[in-house]
């Protein structure tokens, strides 16, 4: 192990669901190595606020489906930081459709959410695991979601990238055992600017309802999620290849 702090990499830390974990770890005293692929404001503001918590960050501006990209993201992260402790894999995308309307639907799209949500989950893991056979109790976290376990509105390949995050997730936990643990969080409807994209002008309605139907009557936030990726980062030592579902009762009641 590296003498040192500790140090973490957050995919898709921007904003959302990543700038909350991104947040969570400075608390926690990590340094962290921020990657972001087109949102620079909103991956400086979130670096900014990591700082004021006490963290060294690091930019690092990455598509991580590109594999020469994502070898040099993990060699500015070694040259900075030496080692990483936590990999917490946030990194996705989806594509528009029309529901139940599978012309709507381009391959092209498909082809991009797959390279993003799964493939590039892979080629950030590969890359990393040098790094953190380096660090102390490493542990990688995966953001999949609750429509990679059961069906949902979502778009088709986002769904299905997501239940292949799910596969990987268990598969990864098996191939880098017992040195590094890999588990997965898997939010429900979540408050903010992703669910808006997706329900449009039905989102204040729709997502009330979501929240009278679940048992802690409310949705989920991405402070939430972020609660949970600590979870399993800071503990659960011995527990590895699961998926932790974030959705306030809601499946386990439907």
């Amino acid at each position: 192990m590296a003498a040192g702090k500790k140090a973490a990499l957050v995919t898709g830390g921007s904003s959302g669901i990543g700038k909350s974990a991104v947040l969570a770890l400075a608390r926690a005293g990590y340094d962290v190595a921020i990657n972001y692929s087109s949102s620079e404001a909103a991956a400086r503001k979130t670096a900014a606020e990591a700082e004021t918590l006490g963290a060294r960050t690091l930019l690092l501006k990455c598509d991580v489906s590109d594999e020469t990209g994502v070898r040099a993201m993990m060699n500015s992260i070694e040259e900075t930081f030496g080692r990483l402790d936590v990999l917490i894999n946030n990194a996705g995308t989806t594509a528009p459709w029309k529901p139940k309307d599978l012309e709507s639907l381009s391959l092209d799209d498909w082809d991009r959410v797959f390279n993003v949500n799964v493939r590039g989950l892979f080629q950030v893991t590969r890359a990393a695991v040098p790094l953190l056979k380096k660090g102390e109790h490493p542990c990688v976290v995966n953001t999949a979601s609750i429509v990679g376990l059961r069906p949902g509105p979502q778009p088709l390949p986002y769904a299905a990238s997501k239940a292949a995050v799910v596969n990987m997730t268990k598969t990864l936990a098996w191939n880098l055992g017992p040195e590094i643990r890999v588990n997965a969080v898997a939010p429900g409807w979540m408050e903010g600017d992703w669910m808006q994209r997706m329900l449009k002008d039905k989102y204040q309605d729709l997502m009330a309802k979501r929240a009278k139907a679940t048992p802690l009557k409310r949705c989920v936030t991405a402070d939430d999620v972020a609660e949970s990726m600590m979870s399993l980062v800071q503990g659960n030592r011995f527990v590895t290849g699961e998926i932790v579902v974030i959705d306030g009762g809601f499946t386990a009641s439907t």
